[in-house]
């Protein structure tokens, strides 16, 4: 026997098996290696996807109604910003007051009331995030009807189908139970609406909203409203500017008032209606048409027991003070200055009177003749260092006005064409032809109804609207000058709450 090569063979035989043994290991850590990066990738995959759909679905703090107020806000409105731009900052209330029930069986204020809410809510949603990208809004929109019980059987029939919500609200105050006898005797001829003015209040108590705005129904919303918006719920700028918002005289939007809240919290924003202003008035009435304000129940319960104490004196109005008289001074328009300038000074803002609530007015206290103004400006009466330079709303450019409100300019449901070429008539009729434009806008593009051309097509404008008075102004709605040649905007059910 070759011991040598008997060696050399187990030599052999031995190396083999390590090799193999080798490839084996290798084999073995390759497909390992390749399980455990496949796992791996499921696993990051499956919280990548648990993430994306917890964001978009929002968690028990998004949705929790609680979260709406205060801190909540920034932290939320952070979120929005960070995830997805099409988020709302917040959800703006916008309310409107029905205190009564027209008497001409649906035609003049009868309009007033369904048409003007139609069309002023259409208005509010093109200026809202839910047109976006086309507004560059971030705020959201939720309509409120405060109707007095004596109204509740024409409002709810006509704003219900459109998507408001009704809320039936008597006078914060009995008219027996207020304790100042003037006021008790006077205040219901005061005004237009006597004490059923007070039911605006109750906007006050929409507290599940940020900031609420009171509306007239024929007002109309041409621009978006966010930096009144932005300033409320975020502050005033830090860098001392008015963050771009028009306030009246261009005064400061921080008021300087000793008196003025230690944050400067800024609660209301309001114009004030010159039209009513004369020589010796110490403080001019807010225009009841346009308030912004911060919703609170202490602020509402300050109110109730201001009328319930009733001190409004005769010849001196509020308190003695000289908030009033003056039309609708003993209600809205005397309570709410009395309220900002004299008890709560510095928190309450009056915007250019111009750019917001627009009225066409006549700034001084003479006719205007072939558009030349003369006498002195209304609005200088208590601000004698702007006696001469009182701006002329007639003329401002319609494409800065960010609200408007039918009241000199007459209501858009008459089918006045103002087309004379005068300064009173100019603008009110841009006002009007907006007016019927977002009207058109509302049952064409929102409610699916035809189109139709306004330019040479007489025959098809009278078919599908029925109106040939002034057809490309008017655009079909009207068949003749005056509110009997209006054509009423037909709300049918299914067109309820489309928006």
């Amino acid at each position: 026997v070759n011991l040598n090569s008997r060696r050399g063979a187990a030599h052999h035989h031995n190396n083999h098996d390590c090799i193999t043994r080798l490839i084996k290991g290798f084999v073995i850590f390759t497909v390992s290696v390749i399980i455990i990066g496949y796992c791996y990738f499921l696993s990051s995959a499956i919280s990548t996807y648990a993430s994306t759909d917890t964001g978009s679905g929002g968690g028990v703090g998004d949705n929790d109604s609680s979260s709406i107020r205060g801190n909540a806000i920034t932290k939320i409105t952070n979120k929005h910003n960070n995830n997805n731009a099409n988020q709302p900052i917040a959800t703006i209330g916008y309310a409107v007051t029905v205190s009564g029930c027209p008497k001409d069986n649906g035609s003049g204020f009868g309009a007033g009331i369904s048409d003007g809410a139609a069309v002023l809510k259409h208005s509010i949603h093109l200026n809202s995030i839910q047109n976006y990208p086309q507004t560059k809004s971030r705020y959201d929109y939720k309509m409120y009807a405060l109707v007095h019980p004596e109204a509740e059987s024409c409002a709810r029939a006509a704003l219900e189908p459109l998507g408001y919500e009704i809320l039936v609200r008597d006078v914060p105050v009995p008219l027996e139970e207020i304790e100042g006898k003037f006021l008790r005797e006077k205040v219901p001829a005061n005004g237009c609406c006597g004490e059923k003015e007070f039911v605006k209040l109750h906007a006050y108590t929409l507290v599940q909203h940020p900031v609420v705005v009171h509306l007239d129904l024929d007002t109309l919303v041409l621009k978006p409203m966010d930096r009144l918006y932005d300033v409320m719920i975020h502050g005033a700028p830090k860098d001392g500017s008015n963050g771009g918002i028009d306030v009246a005289f261009g005064d400061s939007l921080v008021s300087s008032t000793a008196a003025a809240s230690p944050d400067n919290e800024i609660n209301a924003f309001f114009t004030r209606d010159y039209n009513m202003a004369h020589s010796g008035m110490k403080h001019p009435g807010v225009q009841g048409g346009f308030l912004v304000l911060r919703p609170s129940l202490d602020a509402y319960n300050e109110f109730v027991a201001i009328i319930r104490k009733g001190d409004f004196q005769q010849n001196k109005g509020w308190g003695g003070l000289g908030f009033g008289p003056f039309y609708g001074s003993m209600t809205f328009q005397g309570i709410i200055p009395y309220f900002y300038d004299h008890l709560h000074p510095g928190t309450g803002v009056e915007l250019n009177h111009c750019v917001y609530n627009n009225m066409a007015d006549n700034p001084r206290d003479k006719p205007t003749k072939n558009d030349v103004v003369s006498g002195r400006c209304r609005d200088g009466y208590n601000r004698p260092d702007k006696h001469d330079e009182c701006e002329d709303c007639r003329s401002h450019p319609m494409e800065d006005v960010v609200t408007t409100h039918f009241t000199l300019c007459q209501k858009p449901w008459e089918c006045n064409p103002q087309d004379g070429n005068r300064i009173q008539e100019r603008l009110c009729r841009k006002f009007h032809g907006e007016w019927y434009r977002i009207r058109e806008d509302l049952e064409t593009n929102l409610w699916g109804r035809k189109s139709v051309q306004l330019t040479n097509n007489a025959d098809e404008i009278l078919e599908v609207r029925g109106g040939g008075y002034q057809m490309e102004h008017f655009r079909g709605y009207c068949k003749q000058h005056g509110k009997n040649g209006y054509i009423n905007v037909d709300i049918q059910s299914e067109n309820a709450v489309l928006n």
